[in-house]
């Protein structure tokens, strides 16, 4: 914990030196690096009195790395240099301490690292250069082992301590530095780039594969299924082309067939951006094939999958496909670096690509039968973050990713949560059964008492008194990037088996919970199928050998009952179109109520937003979180009005009307069959309640609304009101407009954080209404979605049941 006079000193310093009054709240982390960064160059090159203009532009260079042309950063760099020059504050040890009071251990080593790269510019290090900066890297605890590595590294390269080397390049480690600020991240990169590499051990062993015998076996089952389905299609085609069974059979075997052709098990990687996703799915996959960098990199979805050939499709939001090489993925996937670093939210707003998809013959983990969906980061960027969202609603598992060194940080701790409710299907009150957690970057953890604690600390959040997640191995701790060394170095690490066992934690889920259920559903259909081909097979046998006899009046009944049962189902389709309207009159009734006060609660809402970000520091970072925190407050309070308004109260009711009036239609349709079969010694009334009962299974999930059909799972999916697509069509611009409104003066700090609450408030909603009719269509596509998925159900059956009246005047 940070002494509290230090505490004091440092924002009284800053202060004075930018001469400006500033708060605890302003003096952020990144703001005390860099004045601790200025301080000391400032010393170096003033240490001999007199300074060279190369010096100047030397130090400028290294300043700059931190900041474009036009940024705040640059402004607050420019005060900082011209604050501590008129205060000589780099001759007051007791000053440049108090500033340095809180960084890290890691930290404190690149400022020192930054003095020895000022230092040893020219070639060589002055004399009083040198012995400053040993005097301050004693005051800020630097082993002398480090230090002697960095003065080696600069100056001569030769003598190397290769144990004190590699302890300095795990210092320096980037991932280390991104609670400071993306470029810092960078900078610490560019100092292990200039640092020796350690020697590479050579491996004589071959290549370490990960195990997915689990998922083989579970494939090798869905193959066998798959062959019956075959037989099954076989046998119907031969029986139809004999005319003893009706073509409608042999659709239904093929859908099927197909169904269980493209099973699949989808597993996303979530998490916010930096933690290691990408580094992650190359480890999954053995090769590295997603773009890995320090910084924000997904720019869009990418689904891996299995395929014969090597092979990458782009498709883009206007319905566009086109097949890409290897070298444009890699382009195409990755936002890029200048509009990772600068937040260029224009950039990451424009791109028109739906998602990717990468197909590789040789991907174990896909062969095995499992997609994978790399998401973009989380509370990266507004649009981002909603389609990472959109994507928990179709999947088997979800794996969220921290890093193990600053793990389960306040904003990823919100972020679980929200995981958890998208993968209930927008239920906050239980806990999630596919979601797994994974602390990552371990071997960034230096100590086995650091390990514990932050096994401890994520163990304790997501299994506590209110847990995220429920089932036996859930939470792994690993290190993706030392799993994907060993896996390509062939050697053998404690990381490669820890990620061992994640992945047969995975496959066991998989397999065992989520397989068994998608094995059983499609033996049902299967069944359910065989047996239809039963009853018809015997109503032709029982044709051929006589045992059907129809009289030319009960011919002439039959011809009158297909026409009934178009007229019912033509009355089913009018009965829907009438409900449908009004259930929008009322809809439309229940946005006016619910859109009445929403302003007021978004407001009340922004009194509990935060950000670590000042606007000392950087405005746009700031409007950039209030930003996420005002569509983060959207979509709940649309989420809630969708599913507990339209879906739950106004669908539920008309639904129940809907299905009411579908059973009776159905029910008269099969009462006239039940009559015919006693009269003709046929079964045709029991074929039409096979088809009843195995309506395409995507509708007919249990706990449905009223009536035996049910709404369905499918249906059900599609009111996941978070998911509609509105959120995600609004986000880009809300955020452009947000950040494009300001001009407000970067000191302007009385009042600045309410101002831009305000602001964002002012402008969302200016968004928002700009999107309403975007939003009623969307919403109208998804009732009319609902309706007509009942109608089609139900003109299935009744198109089955005509098929058996004619089926019965054929024969």
């Amino acid at each position: 914990m940070i002494n509290s006079r230090f505490c004091e000193e440092t924002v009284d310093f800053l202060s004075r030196i930018t001469g400006k009054k500033l708060s605890q709240r302003d003096v952020t982390p990144p703001v005390i690096f860099l004045g601790s960064l200025v301080t000391l160059l400032l010393d170096v090159i003033f240490i001999d009195v007199k300074v060279a203009e190369e010096e100047k532009q030397r130090l400028l260079t290294t300043l700059y790395r931190f900041s474009s042309p036009d940024s705040n950063v640059r402004k607050l760099t420019h005060l900082m240099i011209k604050g501590i020059r008129e205060e000589q504050a780099y001759r007051k040890i007791d000053d440049i301490l108090a500033l340095t009071a809180s960084l890290t251990e890691s930290q404190r080593l690149l400022l020192i690292s930054f003095g020895y790269e000022m230092s040893a510019a020219d070639g060589y290090m002055d004399s009083r250069e040198k012995k400053y900066l040993e005097k301050i890297a004693s005051r800020l605890d630097i082993q002398p082992q480090h230090l002697e590595t960095l003065e080696v590294a600069f100056i001569n390269q030769e003598n190397l301590d290769l144990a004190a080397l590699k302890e300095v390049r795990f210092l320096l480690e980037h991932l280390r530095f991104q609670e400071l600020d993306t470029v810092f991240v960078l900078a610490a990169r560019d100092m292990l780039d200039i640092l020796p590499v350690l020697p590479e051990k050579k491996s004589t062993q071959k290549s370490v594969a990960i195990s997915y015998d689990q998922l083989n076996k579970f494939k090798e089952r869905y193959q066998k299924l798959d062959e019956i389905c075959n037989h099954t299609l076989q046998i119907t085609q031969d029986c139809s082309e004999k005319s003893f069974l009706p073509d409608t059979l042999i659709k239904k075997v093929k859908k099927v067939s197909e169904k269980i052709q493209s099973q699949r098990f989808r597993v996303a990687v979530i998490g916010e951006f930096s933690q290691g996703k990408s580094t992650l799915l190359n480890a999954l996959l053995g090769e590295e094939i997603q773009p890995a960098r320090e910084i924000p990199c997904s720019a869009t979805v990418t689904v891996l999958k299995y395929g014969e050939e090597k092979r990458v499709t782009c498709r883009y939001k206007d319905g566009r496909e086109e097949e890409i090489n290897f070298d444009e993925y890699q382009e195409k996937a990755s936002i890029s670096e200048d509009a990772a670093i600068d937040c260029l939210s224009n950039e990451l707003s424009k791109s028109d690509i739906e998602e990717i998809i990468f197909e590789h013959p040789d991907l174990e983990l896909c062969k095995s039968g499992v997609e994978i969906v790399d998401s973009p980061g989380l509370n990266e960027h507004p649009e981002r973050t909603a389609i990472t969202q959109q994507i928990l609603r179709d999947i088997d598992a979800a794996i969220f990713l921290t890093n193990a060194s600053r793990a389960l940080t306040q904003e990823e701790q919100r972020l679980l949560h929200d995981t958890k409710t998208k993968l209930n299907g927008g239920d906050d009150s239980q806990p999630a059964e596919n979601l797994f957690i994974i602390g990552n970057f371990m071997d960034l953890v230096r100590t086995e008492k650091g390990k514990e604690q932050v096994k401890k600390r994520i163990e304790n959040f997501v299994q506590g008194n209110k847990p995220i997640i429920t089932g036996e191995n859930r939470v792994h701790f690993i290190s993706a990037q030392a799993t994907l060394d060993a896996i390509k170095n062939g050697s053998e690490n404690e990381y490669l088996k820890t990620f061992d066992d994640f992945i047969r934690s995975l496959s066991h889920f998989l397999t065992s919970e989520r397989g068994d259920l998608k094995i059983r559903s499609s033996v049902i259909k299967v069944e359910n199928i065989l047996q239809d081909c039963f009853e018809k097979l015997k109503q032709a046998e029982n044709t051929l050998e006589g045992k059907i006899q129809i009289s030319e009046n009960d011919k002439q009944k039959i011809i009158e009952q297909i026409g009934e049962a178009s007229g019912r189902d033509t009355k089913i389709c009018n009965i829907a179109t009438q409900l449908m309207d009004e259930v929008w009159e009322e809809v439309i009734e229940s946005f006016g109520e619910w859109h009445e006060n929403i302003v007021e609660r978004i407001v009340d809402c922004s009194y509990k937003w935060n950000s670590e970000h000042s606007p000392v520091w950087d405005q746009e970072e700031l409007i950039k979180d209030y930003t996420n925190c005002f569509i983060q407050d959207l979509y709940h309070e649309i989420d809630e009005w969708g599913n507990k308004e339209v879906k739950e109260v106004i669908l539920k009711k008309y639904l129940q009307i809907l299905d009411t009036n579908i059973e009776y239609e159905l029910d008269a349709i099969q009462t006239t069959l039940n009559n015919l079969d006693i009269n003709v010694n046929a079964f045709f009334s029991n074929n039409l309640d096979v088809y009843i009962n195995t309506i395409d299974d995507d509708f007919t999930g249990s706990g449905g609304m009223g009536g035996g059909l049910g709404i369905g799972v499918v249906a059900a999916g599609l009111l996941a009101f978070t998911g509609v697509g509105f959120i995600a069509m609004i986000v880009t611009s809300v955020a452009a407009g947000v950040l494009g409104s300001f001009g407000l003066g970067m000191f302007d700090v009385d009042g600045l954080h309410d101002k831009i609450k305000i602001k964002i408030i002012e402008e969302g909603f200016e968004k928002f209404g700009e999107s309403i009719d975007d939003f009623n269509d969307k919403l109208d596509e998804i009732i009319s979605t609902v309706f007509e998925s009942r109608v089609e159900s139900a003109s299935n059956v009744i198109t089955q049941a005509i098929s058996n009246y004619e089926n019965l005047l054929e024969q």
